[in-house]
């Protein structure tokens, strides 16, 4: 098996092991205490947020391994902290895409340049793992989390830049590309305030899918096709990585044991359905940041 396949293979493996065991790798850790942040996407040792795939590979291991702090880094990096990682310590995989260039003959047998994407995979230590590091980087601060039915200003302002349409009533949430709406229930109908915002953020995502914006599309035919479930898995992505960057705790939702069969279904049967479904929910909460003013 080539290094590219066994990258693929290796963390769509620990996506789907996840799921059957009925945890949903994208909604954990939201564990608080760390300075970086109460509610983090996973940080390099500079600080940048990792993306796409490797944000839920990282949480996958934090929830594990009940790492609070959110920042990672190699080998070679802590060495060059003067740290060292402890002995015994396992790290975990991130992915790293790149392309070669290979010359080829083309039709005429001319030699021409061809790119070729791969895929390689790393290993990455939590800094939990590694021993005499500055302190900043275990620094821990008391956890902050909003009143229960409170609004939070600083979402409210990121949703409603996006120029999304939404409206309140009824007792469903979703997004209808007919109309270019998103329909949520009242705030009070939540329990709390933070899964009302981890919901909105669920369904911008899926508005960010409408053909004057990203356009995406799944070829979706039906309710609960593998289109479906694939901009399901999306959409679910897209608001954990909202979540993490506005530092809201989310809650599982009712009708996630609902979807787990179908998410199972289609990782099983394309080894790059995770990634594609990342990279697409990063690409969407892209847009959502472009629509913020500078």
């Amino acid at each position: 098996m080539d290094e590219k396949q066994d990258v693929y293979t290796r963390v769509t493996n620990k996506i789907i092991a996840d799921l059957e065991r009925g945890n949903l790798t994208w909604l954990q850790p939201w564990q608080a205490g760390h300075k970086a942040g109460d509610v983090s996407r996973p940080l390099r040792s500079t600080g940048e947020r990792y993306q796409g795939v490797n944000v839920l590979m990282l949480w996958a291991a934090a929830m594990e391994n009940g790492y609070v702090a959110p920042i990672w880094m190699t080998f070679n990096q802590a060495k060059q902290l003067c740290a060292n990682v402890r002995k015994g310590e396992h790290g975990s995989l991130v992915v790293f895409a790149d392309r070669m260039t290979k010359t080829v003959q083309d039709e005429k047998g001319e030699d021409v340049e061809k790119h070729i994407p791969f895929m390689k995979g790393y290993t990455v230590f939590n800094v939990e793992q590694i021993e005499n590091l500055p302190a900043h980087y275990y620094a821990r601060t008391e956890p902050k989390h909003a009143t229960a039915l409170e609004r939070i200003e600083a979402v409210e302002k990121f949703v409603a830049n996006t120029g999304a349409v939404i409206k309140h009533g009824g007792n469903r949430a979703f997004y209808r590309m007919a109309d270019d709406i998103v329909q949520m229930p009242e705030l009070q109908a939540f329990k709390n305030t933070e899964s009302y915002y981890a919901t909105a953020a669920h369904e911008i995502t899926h508005w960010t899918r409408h053909p004057s914006r990203l356009d995406r599309s799944f070829e979706q035919k039906r309710f609960g096709d593998s289109g479906y479930a694939m901009e399901e898995l999306v959409a679910e992505i897209g608001s954990a990585f909202l979540c993490a960057d506005l530092e809201i705790t989310p809650e599982p939702r009712e009708d996630h044991a609902a979807y787990i069969e179908s998410w199972l279904k289609a990782l099983k049967n394309d080894k790059r359905a995770v990634f594609t479904a990342s990279s697409h929910a990063q690409r969407a909460t892209d847009y959502l940041y472009s629509l913020q003013p500078i």
